[in-house]
This record gives C-alpha cells, sequence and structure tokens, in this order.
C-alpha cells in the first residue's frame, strides 16, 4: 500500500498573503525523494478542500425563513427609494416648468407695462406738439403776441412732464452751487455774486419722482484770490 502523503504547504512572504482560492502548489522531487508516488501525491491535491467561510456575524444563526423575510424587507425599501426618487424627479420637472412659465409671464407683464406707460406719456406730449404747429402757421401783428403763445406752449408743456411725475430743480441765480444736483461748465467772475454761487443757468435740471432725472447745467461764480466777496446787492 503507498504511504499517504501530506502535500507541502508552500511558504508565502511573512508580509503578503496567498491568493484566496488559489490551490496551486508548486512541487518539485527533491522535496518527496526518489520512488515517490507522484499520482497519490496528484490525487491527495485534488481532493483537498479549501476551509469553508467564516459565517457572516448579522446573518449567523438565521433559518432559510428568516433570511428571505429580511430579504422581502430590503427589496420592500429599495422600492420605496425608488417611488422617492421618481417622485422628487416630477416634483422637480414641474417646478422647473412653473418657473419657467412664471418668467415669462412677468416678462410680458413688465414689457407691457412699460409700453403703457410710454403711451401715457406720448399722448400728454401729444397736444404740445399740436400748439407748436398751431402757432408756426398762425399770423401774428406782433411779436409780443409770439411772445405770448410761446409762453403758453411752454407751459403747456411744463403741465405735460409734472402729469408724468417730472420736476423742474429748484435752482436760480445766486444760489450756492450744489455738485450733488448740478454739473460746472465754467467760471466767471462777477462781483456781485457771493463766490461759489450759480452765476447762470445754462440748462434747468430736473428730478422725476424725487429721484435726480438730469442734473442742471451752470456756471459757477469764482473770485481771484486777494478780491473779495460781496454779497449781491
Amino acid at each position: 500500500m503507498t504511504e499517504k502523503i501530506q502535500p507541502p504547504i508552500p511558504d508565502f512572504p511573512a508580509d503578503s498573503q496567498p491568493p484566496e482560492n488559489d490551490l496551486t502548489v508548486d512541487l518539485t522531487l527533491e522535496e518527496f525523494g526518489e520512488g515517490a508516488d507522484l499520482q497519490a501525491l496528484a490525487d491527495e491535491i485534488g481532493d483537498y478542500e479549501p476551509p469553508a467561510a467564516a459565517a457572516d456575524p448579522a446573518t449567523a444563526g438565521m433559518s432559510r425563513e428568516d433570511l428571505e423575510s429580511e430579504l422581502a424587507k430590503a427589496r420592500a425599501r429599495l422600492e420605496a427609494l425608488e417611488k422617492a426618487e421618481s417622485d422628487h424627479k416630477d416634483k422637480h420637472h414641474r417646478l422647473m416648468a412653473d418657473f419657467t412659465n412664471h418668467r415669462n409671464r412677468v416678462g410680458r407683464e413688465t414689457q407691457l407695462a412699460v409700453t403703457l406707460a410710454e403711451r401715457k406719456v406720448l399722448l400728454e406730449l401729444l397736444p404740445v406738439l399740436d400748439s407748436f404747429e398751431r402757432c408756426i402757421n398762425a399770423t401774428y401783428t406782433s411779436l409780443e403776441d409770439f411772445h405770448g403763445g410761446v409762453v403758453l406752449i411752454q407751459r403747456q408743456m411744463q403741465e405735460a412732464l409734472r402729469k408724468a411725475g417730472v420736476e423742474p430743480l429748484a435752482l436760480n441765480v445766486g444760489d450756492p452751487f450744489d455738485a450733488q444736483h448740478a454739473e460746472a461748465l465754467t467760471t466767471t467772475s462777477q462781483a456781485n455774486l457771493p463766490d461759489g454761487s450759480v452765476a447762470a443757468v445754462y440748462e434747468r435740471g430736473y428730478f422725476l419722482r424725487d429721484q435726480l432725472l438730469r442734473p442742471a447745467r451752470v456756471i459757477v461764480n469764482n473770485h481771484p484770490e486777494g478780491e473779495p466777496s460781496q454779497a449781491p446787492a
């Protein structure tokens, strides 16, 4: 009878582990000596079964019914998560569609409001244009009559601007120069006006609903150095 030979266990370095489920054994004849039955050794190696893997502590001691129940619960939780994800996607798509519709509606309403505001202002200005045309086509007997007609058109224009929310800036000659509401075009030297005051108003400034619409363009009085400032008579 051939003596049963235990297959040698290959040596691995201390810092490495043998590959999992790797049953390859490196054998040489010198390890068993002459006359060794290699066929019997091969049969022994073929019948060798590795030790069973350690059971999962979470499922250790559970019956088949318990495992199937846990699997059914896990599948139910997965289906619930997939359904919640699908619901969230639907809500997201609906919110995006609502936001797009809201943005388009606000854009249309804003454009409509601007158009109506422009229409209102233009309807207030058209009568002024009509007055200018009548003034041009009229025959005046004197320059004073022509001047009076132009003054009436100016008042009509001011009233139209007032209805649109435009008010003139209260700035007159002799008032202190205010850089926040006026723009200095140049300077002049007039002895009868204080230094740094407005000497002339070239273009009047205007407010639009308490906000500066256009600054006034003025000429500022400036006394040369050494010349005393004089108060207006």
